[in-house]
């Protein structure tokens, strides 16, 4: 049977590491209970430091004032030299008025060998003959003015003309007819006849 013996090398060796953790821990124990411990760490770490800083409120101060304004002055700019001549409108008054009258003078009687304007013959024919029919029944009047223009020979020159309606297109018509039929004397001029034309007025009107 074989017997182990042990290694006095190896059991010095371990004697000194267990004495040495035993030392380490009793040194340990040593400084906490004295407060070496916290003066070390004091070395090694310095105490935080705090302080309080108290927050300033900003205070709610009014607005600065606005900038003054600086007005600019009116630049003055002078009216152009021109001139308008307007026309002043008398306003209408009921003033009367001083009116005097002067006595106008007759004409003078027209001296030998003046124009004469032409005219009717003599003895003209009724309107009744060249009334129309239609007007008739339907009552229809009117007085329509016919212009003729009658040559030297008495003759009409040119056809005749309404001047002046009746407003009735038949009455019209029937004014033309009428004109149409009449003798007429001619214009004379210096006492010798010429062309003139002169209006007349043809009436028609229903007889009861």
């Amino acid at each position: 049977m074989a017997t182990y013996v042990p290694d006095p090398v190896f059991m010095t060796r371990r004697g000194v590491v267990l004495l040495a953790i035993i030392a380490l821990h009793v040194f340990i124990a040593w400084a906490l209970a004295t407060g070496l411990a916290r003066k070390a760490v004091e070395l090694i770490a310095p105490p935080i430091q705090t302080d309080i800083v108290e927050e300033v409120k900003a205070k709610n101060e009014p607005p600065p004032p606005p900038p003054p304004e600086f007005q600019r002055p009116p630049v003055e700019v002078p009216p152009p030299d021109v001139t308008i001549d307007v026309p002043v409108e008398t306003a209408p008054t009921t003033a009367i008025s001083n009116v005097t009258t002067k006595h106008v003078d007759a004409p003078p009687p027209r001296p030998a060998g003046a124009t004469v304007s032409a005219k009717l013959g003599k003895n003209p024919p009724a309107t009744d003959e060249y009334y129309p029919a239609a007007s008739k029944r339907l009552n229809e009047e009117g007085s329509p003015v016919v212009k003729v223009c009658i040559a030297p020979n008495g003759k009409l020159a040119e056809p005749p003309t309404v001047a002046t309606s009746s407003g009735s297109a038949r009455l019209d018509e029937g004014a033309l007819n009428y004109a149409k039929a009449l003798r007429y004397q001619p214009g004379t001029e210096d006492g010798k006849p010429v062309q003139s034309c002169f209006p007349f007025r043809v009436v028609f009107k229903l007889t009861k």
